[in-house]
């Protein structure tokens, strides 16, 4: 932990990484704790709650791994953890982790093609899931020849093509030696989000954990500070979720709630802040965005979050002083990817959080803004945002994929594909992905500024902006709005929105085209999926 009082310049002067020669993230978040320590409160869909101790978790991932042994899964291979939030997930983890398998997290609303190219893809030859998502297993089996075990949740008497989940455990013993896992060995493989085409496996090391930890501890105001309860919406499918809440959370023996939404809903949001007593949370910005439409929360639940921070695309000011006045504290915005995550941080107990700004370096971190031949750029100008590849929270390589993972790199920084600028004094400005640059009238446009801007209009919920081609300007900027309920949509309404960009922004930047949706194409981490729009757009006109 750093001290606190430390200045921010001092710290990043001061900080080294340990290195570790032997660490399993099973040990450190879980067996190291007191067994009487409580770990995770878990509400069901019925509002039923049930409280997991480190000691539980730590019996329960043994007879996992026990059974999972005795199928023949050993060191290396991949586990596929097809699950919500729950207490049955992380002994998956956990289970995995301590036997020096290799955990693959998919998210739930996968779908068929989804799952069978990750489990295909990572040669994955055990899988574990519920009887609510099985069938999406079974329908794509004959094309998984490395899968060999399928374990399932709720299965009872009805597992004549699967495990049960309760009788496999029941049978197995809850004694498991956790293995002297190398701190390089992999312990995740977790798959980007898919923007372009096919997803990519990002192997991380056990010494991915270690590099979460400073960063995670800034951003909640020098977490932890007594044993606050720590909450996340976002799916423990994917990094953040993982890695920028539960885990960092498990590291210091700080508890967790775990509940399932079908799908978000952000009055329940809040009424889970309130009915826990979250101190501290992880929230998405897509379901930041969501909950700023509830009107005065603070009146309606009594809850009390001393820190929150977010991550995943530009907060922007708007948010930023929402964030103020329904929680009473700054929202810290943070940055990162899969293959590098938590690379920026907002700190506003550290250092002045800056509208705009995804932050500055994580604690013993490097980033800088280079040119396409690797080259760091001075203050100021544009360029790709990379990370330097000597650190613990890097990935070890794409899985399978040396080509990909080559080309991820400039020398020695770990390039983002995401397009920022720098200034004096380290503050990270995103601008956008490097493929999603509109370029128009020899312009070149970011989308994420005119979102923003669009994002501050009172009939907006929602909004995602492209370029789509144009035979003069190249491109034109076109936004996707998703209105607020209330909001009636009208022609007279896609005027006042160009112009009210064209007005706050400049005139080469406004949507010359405004199209009226009820959703947004999201990724399974909540990134609005700009290629999604850029077809939609293409295929609308292809058919008039």
């Amino acid at each position: 932990m750093i001290p606190r009082g430390l200045p921010y310049e001092e710290a990043m002067r001061q900080f080294r990484w340990p290195k570790p020669k032997k660490l399993n993230i099973g040990h450190v978040v879980c067996e190291r704790h007191n067994p009487a320590t409580l770990a995770l409160i878990v509400e069901n869909a019925d509002g039923s709650v049930r409280n997991w101790t480190f000691g539980e978790l730590l019996a329960g991932s043994s007879r996992l791994a026990n059974a999972l042994a005795a199928k023949g899964v050993a060191k290396g291979d991949r586990v596929g953890v097809f699950l919500s939030q729950g207490a049955e997930l992380t002994l998956c983890h956990l289970a995995g982790y301590r036997m020096g398998a290799v955990v693959l997290p998919l998210f739930t609303l996968f779908g068929e093609e989804a799952v069978e190219y990750r489990l295909a893809n990572a040669e994955a030859s055990a899988v574990i899931t519920d009887m609510a998502n099985v069938a999406k297993i079974l329908a794509v089996r004959e094309r998984l020849p490395h899968l060999k075990t399928i374990v399932v949740i709720g299965a009872g008497a009805h597992d004549t093509e699967f495990l049960d989940w309760d009788r496999l455990l029941e049978a197995a013993s809850d004694r498991f030696a956790t293995l002297d896992t190398d701190a390089e060995d992999p312990a995740l493989l977790i798959y980007t989000s898919g923007t372009t085409g096919q997803p990519k496996g990002a192997l991380h090391a056990h010494r991915m954990v270690l590099g979460t930890i400073p960063a995670v501890e800034q951003m909640l105001g020098h977490w932890p500070r007594g044993n606050e309860i720590m909450w996340t919406p976002a799916e423990w499918a994917w990094i953040a979720g993982l890695y920028d809440a539960l885990f960092p959370a498990w590291y210091y023996g700080t508890p967790v709630l775990a509940h399932r939404f079908a799908k978000f809903d952000p009055e329940r949001a809040f009424a889970m802040l309130a009915k826990h007593k979250v101190g501290v949370t992880f929230i998405p910005p897509t379901a930041l965005k969501m909950m700023r439409q509830v009107e005065k929360p603070r009146s309606r639940w009594d809850y009390d979050v001393r820190a929150l921070f977010t991550g995943g695309e530009a907060m922007g000011e708007e948010l930023l002083a929402w964030g103020r006045d329904a929680f009473g504290t700054t929202i810290s915005e943070g940055y990162g990817q899969t293959e590098m995550n938590l690379m920026t941080l907002n700190s506003p107990e550290w250092f002045e959080v800056r509208p705009g700004s995804c932050g500055r370096a994580c604690p013993g971190r490097k980033v800088a803004i280079i040119d396409s031949d690797g080259r760091v750029l001075p203050p100021g100008e544009e360029g790709q945002i990379a990370g330097w590849h000597d650190d613990p929270i890097v990935m070890l390589e794409y899985w399978k994929n040396p080509e990909a993972t080559a080309k991820k790199y400039a020398g020695d920084w770990l390039l983002t594909g995401d397009l920022g600028r720098m200034d004096e004094d380290g503050y990270v400005f995103f601008k956008s992905r490097d493929d999603d640059v509109i370029t128009s009238g020899g312009y070149r446009i970011g989308p994420g500024e005119i979102e923003e801007c669009l994002m501050k209009h009172p009939a907006v919920a929602m909004v995602g902006v492209v370029g789509i081609p144009d035979k003069v300007r190249t491109e034109i900027v076109k936004a996707f709005v998703q209105l607020r309920p209330e909001i009636a949509a009208t022609d007279a309404l896609k005027a006042d929105l160009a112009a009210y960009v064209k007005t706050r922004l400049a005139a080469h930047e406004y949507p010359r085209e405004v199209e009226f949706v009820t959703e947004l194409p999201l990724t399974t981490t909540g990134k609005i999926m700009r290629r999604e729009l850029r077809r939609l757009d293409a295929d609308r006109k292809a058919k008039s």
